[in-house]
């Protein structure tokens, strides 16, 4: 397989020559959370002050909308960042969406989703799921949504930067960097490998040395 160009430079490649659009494609880590948190307690609050709802209720589909986030986070990551298509501006666009990234892992400002991006996506799931929730459901459901695309982007940001000392973490880790540095093809989760597991896109598993010695000495009949 061939080596793609990757950079271990933390600074901020230019995409745009335009300063404006380079500025709306740079984002420091924390904006997310200002941005976000708020909409989760708004939601929250609407869940029961106008929808009346249970805590069984609310903490139910909450749990059911960390479980949909889980899975579009699989199936953008697989499905549409990493779909490369074959004209030049498509190249371009695939470039600017996620080929950057891939290209500059280490680019501090351009590892959570920038709220150019992220706020229409969130317009845009939010109405969709209005077409298919009642009002007390979707104040409920919604900022469980949002709080995963927020633990997504938060553990996006640390894998990078941070050595994680929690051997659940290590191997949550090791599976996105070897997304990153062996092959791109498998390994679409980023905050978990389930969707992986389930949909058989991961990494084969290593044969341990010990194993795979004993197979060696066993002889041939």
């Amino acid at each position: 397989m061939a080596k793609n160009f990757v950079s271990n430079s933390e600074e901020s490649t230019r995409m745009f020559k335009s300063t404006f659009l380079e500025s709306l494609s740079k984002v420091h880590f924390t904006v997310p959370l200002y941005i976000f948190i708020p909409a989760i307690a708004f939601f929250s609050w609407k869940a029961f002050a106008a929808g009346h709802c249970s805590g069984l209720f609310f903490f139910e589909y909450y749990a059911i909308g960390l479980i949909v986030w889980s899975l579009t986070e699989y199936v953008l990551h697989r499905f549409i960042f990493h779909f490369v298509p074959k004209s030049s501006w498509g190249l371009r666009l695939h470039f600017i969406f996620h080929g950057v990234h891939h290209d500059y892992p280490k680019d501090r400002l351009r590892l959570v989703m920038p709220p150019s991006v992220s706020i229409p996506l969130a317009i845009l799931f939010y109405w969709v799921f209005s077409l298919f929730f009642s009002k007390p459901a979707l104040y409920s459901f919604f900022p469980g949504f949002i709080t995963g695309y927020l633990i997504y982007d938060m553990l996006h940001y640390a894998m990078h930067h941070h050595n994680f000392k929690s051997s659940l973490m290590k191997k949550i880790k090791q599976h996105h960097m070897l997304h990153h540095y062996q092959d791109q093809t498998k390994g679409f989760g980023v905050s978990s490998s389930v969707w992986d597991l389930i949909f058989v896109s991961g990494f084969p598993k290593k044969k341990s040395a010990s194993k795979t010695s004993q197979n060696q000495s066993e002889p041939i009949a």
